[in-house]
């Protein structure tokens, strides 16, 4: 089993580290750690080192780091637009989205999304996201934790999609199979996960004019909470990360 990961603001230049606050309680309470076990310990933004216990104390650990190292960016980068979603859904795409290797998640503002981001609700909303990416891709080892951007309009989607390398906008009656795209060297791979009453008509054209193409999974209609998964899984295979 792989070693479990805890997230700090910095990692500290020398061997020494504390684990306090949140994760100091997650580290000694939850995960119940004991003196040498091995964790790895990352700032999110791609350095990770490994670490051995020295000391276990009420919600502190602390923690000797020996070997680190760097992970540069993916390229090109997969940023999935997810539409609004009653209920958990929004929430179980971006844990399960994390996990698969997205690297930017921005929240859409669809015509027929049930759910509006509105106000304190909104801000609630979008730290829910957030906290979720965190906490999955601390549970997949990632040493980079996905960006969750701010909510977005159709009109600031479409944007998106215009400065793009590739867009993809997923539609059950489009003719183009996802697994025939070739997605580009560099830059940004753009995909549209419509809400659960589909995308709008006059949404695909905006899309379209955008810039992006309109692609199937296959025979079967996906929930939203589960299409952005599978595509991240079908492109990750044709750019090597699987």
């Amino acid at each position: 089993m792989s070693a479990p990961l805890f997230l700090v603001d910095a990692l500290p230049e020398g061997n020494e580290c504390t684990l306090s606050g949140p994760e100091g309680h997650h580290a000694a309470t939850v995960a119940r750690l004991r003196v040498g076990e091995s964790v790895l310990v990352g700032d999110g933004l791609g350095t990770l080192a490994e670490g051995v216990v020295t000391e276990v104390g009420r919600g502190v650990v602390q923690l000797r780091l020996g070997r680190r190292w760097h992970e540069q960016e993916p390229s090109p980068r997969l940023v999935v637009v997810q539409a609004l979603a009653k209920g958990d859904r929004g929430e179980l795409a971006v844990q399960a989205m994390t996990e698969v290797g997205v690297d930017e998640i921005v929240p859409w503002a669809a015509t027929r999304s049930v759910v509006r981001w509105r106000e304190g609700r909104g801000e609630r909303s979008h730290q829910r996201w957030v906290t979720t990416a965190r906490e999955a891709a601390k549970q997949a080892r990632r040493a980079r934790l996905p960006v969750v951007a701010a909510l977005a309009t159709t009109d600031a989607v479409a944007q998106r999609i215009r400065t793009a390398s590739a867009a993809l906008v997923l539609h059950e009656e489009a003719g183009e199979p996802l697994s025939r795209v070739a997605p580009p060297p560099t830059g940004d791979v753009v995909l549209v996960v419509g809400p659960e009453g589909g995308i709008t008509p006059e949404e695909l054209a905006t899309f379209t004019a955008a810039g992006a193409t309109p692609v199937r999974l296959g025979p079967t209609v996906l929930r939203t909470s589960t299409a952005g998964v599978a595509a991240l899984a079908a492109l990750s295979v044709r750019l090597g990360r699987w």
